[in-house]
């Protein structure tokens, strides 16, 4: 078994792969020899939409994202993958253009394999062909799967679901001290203390006893600040929650807005293949249909 140069991959690196996760050694040693591993930077762009499909990567090490970009120009991530995954391969199989964006978001080392190399490798290792259109259709089923779901849930339902029991008892706290009801108890209570107390304080006649005297009121005063010190992280957390509850809507907002674009590529690639396949099909068939009633009406029109 031959020993690998610092820029090669290992058998072990090769066989992480889980496309090659079958190859025996000789086979493994000669998909190394095939493949030209680099070391590539964050935020490198390995590829765009529309570039020529000519090799596929494996990631040793480091993370790859993959996009499209909208009319808008905005990025919408597709996948992020990380070590043992391999992208590019639709565009080396059947020759076509690029249909997404991939870049390097942390220090990458990829194994890449031509085009050329490729068909060669998977001519001699067929098993490889299969593993591959497994790996992609596999991709596909989860696609389809996101297509199928129902994106736009109600986002109160999830965030309710996000919610432990301490979450709930500071909401219900927090709703009732924010609440008018909530007002008007503090109102009556200062009113009715401050005014029992004035009474009982400056008018003697009364025979009240003030067990908080006016002007001091301390007990109130204490009583006042101990309310709003335990208010005060309730509020916070309150603030805090609403915080996650607007995170859950925009999760919730992208999603939907991700199964839309998804949605719409696929119907623009189904409109390709019927601009590019179907149609010339039935143009011909239309052509050689009018050519037939032609030479009947041609035969009809000499007979005597």
């Amino acid at each position: 078994m031959s020993t690998p140069t610092p820029q090669e991959m290992t058998l072990d690196a090769i066989r992480s792969v889980p496309l090659f996760g079958s190859l025996d050694d000789e086979a493994a040693v000669n998909l190394r020899n095939l493949l030209r591993v680099n070391d590539v930077p964050t935020n490198t762009s390995l590829f765009r939409a529309g570039d020529k499909g000519d090799a596929m990567y494996l990631i040793e090490q480091g993370r790859v994202q993959i996009t499209i970009t909208d009319e808008d120009k905005k990025q919408i991530v597709l996948a992020e993958l990380a070590q043992g995954d391999f992208f590019g391969e639709m565009a080396i199989i059947d020759g076509k253009q690029r249909s997404a964006d991939a870049t390097v978001i942390e220090t990458a080392r990829l194994a890449v394999l031509s085009r050329e190399n490729f068909l060669s490798f998977i001519h001699d290792n067929p098993k490889v062909a299969l593993e591959m259109l497994s790996a992609t259709f596999s991709r596909l089923r989860r696609t389809d799967k996101m297509l199928q779901q129902r994106v736009s849930r109600n986002v109160n339902v999830v965030y309710e679901k996000s919610l432990n029991t301490l979450d709930r008892v500071a909401i219900a706290i927090t709703n009732r001290v924010g609440s008018f009801g909530f007002f008007l108890i503090i109102l009556g209570w200062t009113v009715v203390w401050t005014s029992y107390n004035i009474l009982a304080s400056e008018i003697p006649s009364l025979h009240l006893r003030a067990f908080d005297p006016f002007p001091a009121f301390v007990a109130y005063l204490l009583i006042s600040n101990v309310i709003q010190i335990l208010l005060m992280p309730l509020i916070m957390v309150g603030q805090n929650l609403q915080g996650r509850h607007s995170e859950t809507r925009a999760e919730l907002d992208f999603q939907v807005n991700l199964k839309n674009e998804i949605s719409l590529t696929e119907v623009l690639r189904r409109l390709d293949v019927i601009e590019s396949e179907r149609l010339p099909l039935l143009f011909a068939q239309q052509n050689e249909r009018i050519s037939e009633l032609k030479s009947s009406a041609a035969i009809a029109s000499n007979a005597p």
